[in-house]
């Protein structure tokens, strides 16, 4: 059959003409494996059935099992197909319900023409193992149709085993490439396991660390936690804490007001320094002018009112706190002994009372004093005739127009008395 074998499937012309001009039977029953002729049973064999299962069916129709080779095996199978016995009942029960579902499609077939379509049709699919049991065996299958399907199995066999050969180079250098990847995969893996090793090493270091910083964070919460505890208990247990922070501030200030006074005490020796030679050239001056036979009358002039206080504490309540230090150079410049008040905004009500009493003149700046400051040094200059001048505008040029004021009634009150002592003692 090789020597006559092609590569297509061969073209069915019909079937064949019998002796006499007669075709073949056209009866309904489909041929059984042992009714096929001997050469069918090689490629239905080998090719239809498996050899793990022609090797099972041979045990079992043996009674044992069979010690032979997968080709002895097999071509005891073959021989044994050409007559009806246990072993090819066997085989024809397996073939029928391994290809049930061929068997029921190749049973539309009507005619033999019909049979070698649908055989075409499988060869073009490439599922031609349960066609070519059904086509076989089907009851219009002819010898010429035989004929065609063994030599289209044939070849078929032929394709099957250069494929085969084909694949197995493809799966050599599969295998090959399969191996090199192997190896890089096996040093990826080793990398990545010492990667992983790494990390997690530092993780758990990071881990460490955090723990141990949040018991410090935890620590420091409490230890600030315990020390408000313990400022909160030296507020209670002390009630004039706020005023004393309030006197270190000012105890601050003042310190800060000693330093400017030491400086501006170096300006003035400076000052006194260059004074007192100025001093002596006038002095000669004068002798010179001692000897000067007349003398020019010159007419007197009216001076303005100058301030002196005299040692004199002068209380200023309220006021701008940055305005304190003008205020407090005020005062001294002119000899007086400078006192503060910030009318009740800070300083106590109860300190207030000594201040009005240590004073000699008061000084209310109205426009920043709570009321009760203002109606309690109200009353208080009123019940004890303590002189007070009330201000409104809270800066240092109100100050001293309120002292000048202050200057300018004592001037007159002076005036007054030095009047009515002369008239008494021209009356007398």
């Amino acid at each position: 059959m090789c020597d006559h074998a092609t590569d297509q499937p061969l073209a069915y012309s019909g079937p064949p003409k019998l002796q006499g001009g007669a075709t073949p039977s056209t009866g309904s029953r489909r041929r059984r494996l042992w009714d096929l002729d001997h050469q069918c049973h090689c490629p239905v064999v080998g090719v239809c059935l498996p050899l793990d299962t022609l090797r099972r069916l041979v045990n079992k129709a043996l009674g044992g099992k069979a010690f032979a080779d997968d080709y002895e095996v097999h071509v005891g199978a073959v021989a044994e197909c050409g007559h009806r016995n246990r072993l090819s009942e066997l085989l024809q029960n397996e073939l029928e319900r391994r290809y049930t579902r061929e068997v029921l499609q190749f049973r539309q077939a009507k005619t033999t023409r019909d049979v070698a379509d649908l055989w075409a049709g499988a060869i073009r699919q490439g599922d031609v193992t349960g066609a070519f049991w059904a086509a076989l065996t089907h009851a219009r299958c002819d010898d010429v149709l035989q004929e065609v399907l063994c030599r289209d199995m044939h070849m078929l066999q032929h394709q099957a085993g250069a494929t085969a050969r084909i694949d197995i180079a493809r799966f050599n250098a599969l295998l090959g490439e399969n191996l090199v990847l192997t190896k890089e995969l096996g040093k990826v893996q080793e990398r990545s396991t010492r990667l992983i090793s790494e990390k997690s090493g530092e993780i758990e270091r990071l881990g460490a660390q955090l723990v141990r910083l949040r018991a410090e964070s935890m620590g420091k919460d409490s230890r600030i936690a315990f020390l408000c505890e313990d400022v909160a208990a030296i507020k209670a247990s002390q009630p004039q804490f706020d005023l004393n922070v309030r006197l270190q501030k000012k105890v601050e200030q003042m310190a800060l007001r000693q330093q400017e006074l030491e400086n501006q005490c170096a300006e003035l020796r400076q000052k006194l320094a260059s004074a007192t030679k100025s001093l002596e050239g006038m002095e000669h001056e004068a002798l010179r002018a001692e000897t000067r036979d007349v003398v020019e009358p010159t007419e007197p002039r009216t001076s303005p009112v100058t301030v002196y206080l005299q040692h004199k504490t002068v209380l200023c309540v309220g006021g701008r706190s940055g305005s304190i230090a003008s205020y407090r150079d005020v005062v001294e410049r002119v000899g007086g002994r400078f006192a503060h008040h910030d009318g009740g905004l800070e300083d106590s009500h109860s300190i207030l009372d000594s201040n009005l009493a240590a004073a000699d003149l008061v000084i209310c700046q109205t426009g920043c004093i709570s009321h009760n400051a203002y109606w309690k040094v109200k009353d208080f200059c009123k019940r004890t005739g303590k002189r007070c001048v009330f201000v409104e505008n809270p800066s240092a040029s109100s100050l001293v127009r309120g002292l000048e004021l202050i200057s300018s009634k004592d001037t007159q009150a002076n005036q007054v008395e030095t009047s009515e002592v002369s008239l008494d003692e021209a009356k007398g």
